[in-house]
């Protein structure tokens, strides 16, 4: 791969990244959620796993700040109380555990559960007096989405599986996701600089790309304004099936 200066000169790379951070961004705002754990996998057909998450942090960081400022007030504080020291726990085990799992297992497990999820949605879709999954369920999904999102920035199909099946406000659910994954993204910095997954060369690729990161952001919270909330589950839940498709076929192929 060709690279001079600080930043990635490969245009494979550019090719694949600026869609894929437009997509991201697009996740960020709650639309179409489950997209978001594309863009790791999708630069990593130009570049190793590892170097792809790195890049991918800041500009993750830079979004998260501006679903911050569209969204704050549609969060849910209870949910966010709940999920995030759980969603701190999976970035501790998968800092403990980097290196020890390769990544195409994670893809592979990941991938898996999320299709799981989608198929017990389409076989036993609940109804009026269903029971809405358990506390515990939430702290399980958010630990698990701490640890993936820590390893490949796939946080979004676990965390997504608990919230989506509390049938919350579209806005509501866009707000709690961006607060939530705003407390885990910032957590990963000191992790990814003691391990040495960041350096000067994705740092100045990043810094390309980061006028990027609030687009796709700024179009997700105008569509979920504008989408009934019928369409935006199953616009959720159709990209949450692309998702894991994507990462069941990354772990097995």
């Amino acid at each position: 791969m060709p690279e001079a200066g600080f930043f990635i000169t490969d245009p494979w790379f550019w090719a694949v990244a600026v869609p894929a951070v437009l997509i991201t961004g697009l996740a960020k705002s709650g639309f179409a959620s489950g997209l978001g754990s594309l863009a790791t996998p999708l630069i990593a057909l130009t570049i190793p796993v590892p170097q792809a998450a790195a890049i991918m942090l800041p500009l993750l960081m830079a979004m998260d700040a501006t679903g911050l400022h569209q969204l704050w007030r549609q969060r849910d504080p209870a949910l966010v109380r709940a999920l995030v020291p759980s969603g701190l726990l999976g970035i501790a085990l998968g800092t403990l555990c980097f290196g020890l799992l390769s990544i195409k297992a994670v893809s592979a497990i990941v991938g898996a559960l999320t299709l799981g999820f989608l198929a017990q949605r389409l076989l036993f879709p609940p109804h009026a007096g269903s029971r809405p999954p358990s506390h515990w369920t939430g702290r399980a999904c958010a630990a698990a989405s701490g640890f993936t999102s820590f390893i490949i920035h796939a946080g979004g199909p676990p965390i997504s599986a608990y919230l989506l099946s509390l049938r919350l406000a579209p806005r509501v659910l866009a707000g709690t996701m961006a607060v939530y994954f705003a407390c885990i993204n910032a957590a990963k910095v000191l992790p990814y600089a003691a391990l040495g997954l960041i350096d000067l060369r994705q740092l100045g690729s990043s810094l390309l790309l980061l006028p990027l990161a609030p687009v796709g952001v700024w179009v997700g919270v105008r569509l979920v304004d504008r989408v009934s909330a019928t369409w935006f589950y199953r616009i959720a839940y159709l990209a949450m099936g692309a998702s894991g498709c994507k990462l069941l076929w990354d772990g097995l192929r």
